[in-house]
């Protein structure tokens, strides 16, 4: 497993019944999550004063229930690298924040692969696409580690969002292009352009809908897209990642299709692993989906 153990502004304190009890900066939050099927003693005090708790419906869906919690605040992380990347966090529907810590150890490892690259070759120009690029942990990260990175996300708000929180990392004038467009639709027209990356970063929802209605079903699209994608990679790409939060898109079926699609063409090899996050109550391992990780030859 791959563990997001470099975080000073979040951590997981304790999870037991469905929920888990995290610290979000100076305030803490609980939160449902599926993963938390055992029920353990809930001893730490944050669950019984949290600043915000996200209570599940059992008609599916749920609500959040304040408690001391400002609109809008911030959190810091900088992992491995020199530079402080800041996350704008507000909790919207369906429990989230705006942030999945846990892709931090994806952030440290390409970020990592783009310096080396760069220490190589210093006036290389890296170019790494960002898919579904929500609100830019990937993106600020790539960019703070040198590369010019293009984001794409269906959301207007998510990519305003991305924005806010490049100008508060201090990348507002990084070589960053912001798109709002279906994904699979800009992939085509990239191809039709010609145009090619060195590195694609992708982390495709279960289910959604583009700019113009487009339907995604991750079972039924996430492969062909995968293999259309290959087709706008240079001749000597960098590394290839994608991230699955959804149950049938384990890191060995993740394996098998980047094995597929990349290996063939490219050379290189795959890694593949789930994702966690520490918990500080008993010092073991929230699982937090599956990543997988091509890396060029």
């Amino acid at each position: 497993m791959w563990i997001a153990d470099n975080w000073k502004d979040y951590e997981v304190i304790d999870t037991s019944s469905g929920e888990k009890l995290e610290r979000w900066g100076n305030y803490i939050l609980v939160r449902p999550d599926p993963q938390v099927i055992w029920n353990t003693p809930k001893k730490e005090a944050g669950w019984k004063k949290p600043n915000g708790h996200y209570h599940r419906s059992s008609k599916g869906g749920g609500e959040w229930e304040f408690f001391n919690l400002p609109e809008e605040w911030s959190i810091n992380y900088s992992g491995r690298k020199e530079r402080n990347l800041t996350f704008h966090l507000k909790p919207f529907s369906f429990k989230h924040t705006g942030l999945f810590p846990e892709q931090a150890v994806n952030w440290d490892w390409f970020s990592s692969i783009i310096i080396e690259a760069l220490k190589k070759n210093p006036k290389r120009e890296i170019k790494v696409l960002n898919l579904f690029a929500y609100t830019g942990g990937a993106t600020l990260s790539a960019a703070a580690a040198g590369a010019h990175v293009t984001h794409v996300d269906a959301s207007k708000g998510m990519v305003g969002w991305a924005k806010e929180n490049a100008v508060a990392s201090g990348l507002g004038d990084a070589p960053i292009r912001w798109l709002v467009d279906d994904c699979v639709k800009f992939v085509e027209r990239e191809i039709r352009r010609g145009n090619t990356y060195d590195a694609i970063i992708m982390d495709p929802p279960s289910y959604g809908r583009g700019p113009k209605g487009e339907i995604w079903k991750i079972e039924e699209s996430i492969f062909p897209f995968l293999m259309l994608t290959t087709e706008i990679l240079n001749a000597h790409p960098l590394f290839f990642l994608i991230n699955s939060y959804t149950t049938g898109l384990q890191p060995a079926v993740l394996s098998y299709m980047m094995n597929t699609a990349l290996v063939p063409k490219f050379g290189g090899h795959v890694e593949s692993a789930e994702i966690g996050l520490p918990v500080s109550a008993n010092g073991l391992v929230l699982p937090c989906g599956a990543s997988s990780r091509w890396i060029g030859a």
